[in-house]
């Protein structure tokens, strides 16, 4: 369904989130540090990923799990807010792709909220990218992902992929090729999934 939400721009940024309760946010983090430290670090995750695309000239989305909390960090009045579908990790990417497109929208990148080292000029730069290629990748040293931009839908990126293992970036960039696609890598940066990729001191979280 196309959105009704004002349009400023023709330049969509998509963020996933996951709606911040216990056990259900960074599983991987709670397997070592509990429940309560994880959900911890996933709210200051989400907080720096608040703080670095609040003020981006992008129209901005952001994707909820399960339901749309209406009075949280994400104000609406900045944030388009919509509720991911599909039975997995890429139906629920292609389908918030797809909304993008189907509201008129001409270049889209998604992140999560994961990356602690994703700055407003990295993300700049994937909208800039993508005035000359087809789509840009932002790779994560897990072997991931932690941005993917595009200009029209190829889902083909998102079929057949095993997801949160070690291949995702390899056999997204593999898709690129063989669609004979433009693309531009942004830096690899790391995805905070577990204890020893945490940064910070989490006494000062907690």
């Amino acid at each position: 369904m196309a959105s009704t939400f004002p349009r400023d721009s023709k330049s969509l940024l998509i963020i996933f989130y996951r709606n911040p309760e216990p056990g259900k946010v960074k599983t991987r983090l709670a397997s070592t540090l509990g429940e309560t430290k994880a959900l911890s670090v996933y709210l200051y995750l989400s907080a720096h990923t608040k703080t670095i695309t609040q003020n981006l000239k992008a129209d901005k989305v952001v994707f909820y799990s399960d339901y749309i909390q209406d009075d949280d960090q994400w104000n609406s009045s900045i944030y388009q807010k919509q509720i991911q579908s599909g039975v997995d990790l890429g139906t629920r990417m292609s389908n918030a792709f797809r909304y993008g497109f189907t509201s008129g929208y001409h270049s889209i990148v998604i992140i999560g909220t994961d990356c602690l080292e994703l700055t407003p000029s990295l993300i700049e730069d994937a909208f800039n990218k993508l005035k000359s290629c087809d789509t840009v990748i932002g790779p994560a040293k897990d072997g991931g992902y932690y941005l993917l931009g595009m200009k029209m839908l190829h889902e083909d990126f998102f079929n057949n992929k095993l997801w949160s293992t070690t291949s995702i970036y390899e056999t997204t960039v593999a898709d690129f090729k063989s669609l004979g696609l433009h693309y531009e890598v942004l830096p690899v940066l790391s995805d905070i999934d577990e204890a020893a990729d945490i940064p910070f001191d989490l006494n000062k979280i907690l």
